[in-house]
């Protein structure tokens, strides 16, 4: 037993020092020496060529993570189902071709009722309508109405002027905020 874990601590040792040895010490002999004073952007952590402009943390909207995420649970949905159609002619020759069939729809049906509800959801479409968006229940409470009065202010009553009530000068000054 002790001989056999001497051979793996010496095959582990001899991994570690040519790992070491190749990147430390023969990749720096044989890799090309880039940085002159002219392209000072050469030194930087992601060289393309031009030099950075402005911070690294800028915030990308969510719509670009739900577009790729659901991209790659359908790009997932094509490496599964390529091999299951390649040994589905095999697997019907041995009697299990309507249980492995079921199961493919199966999985078929539980991704198509996720694409769905992303789609119901709203989730695909890439400029979201601002009545879902900003529900005028929240907007009327959020901000004053640009016909209502503000507070401490006396507004003339024009004789034969009609008054609106407080909710519909709300939602007049929603509706022309939306336009």
């Amino acid at each position: 037993m002790g001989y056999q874990l001497l051979n793996v601590l010496v095959f582990f040792l001899f991994g570690i020092t040519f790992v070491i040895s190749v990147v430390a010490v023969i990749g720096r002999f044989l890799r090309p020496k880039l940085s002159t004073p002219e392209e000072p952007a050469k030194e930087e952590t992601y060289e393309c060529g031009e030099p950075a402009v402005g911070s690294s943390w800028v915030r990308f909207d969510n719509r670009f993570y739900t577009v790729a995420l659901i991209f790659l649970v359908f790009d997932v949905e094509v490496a599964f189902l390529y091999p299951w159609a390649l040994v589905l002619d095999s697997l019907a020759a041995a009697g299990l071709g309507m249980f492995v069939f079921a199961e493919a729809l199966l999985f078929l049906v539980i991704l198509g009722a996720g694409f769905v509800y992303c789609w119901l959801k709203g989730d695909l479409d890439w400029v979201k309508a601002t009545e879902r968006a900003f529900p005028a229940h929240r907007l009327a409470s959020a901000r004053p109405s640009p016909t209502a009065p503000l507070s401490g202010v006396q507004t003339p009553s024009v004789p034969g002027a009609a008054q609106e009530a407080p909710d519909e000068a709300a939602d007049s000054g929603l509706e022309a905020a939306l336009r």
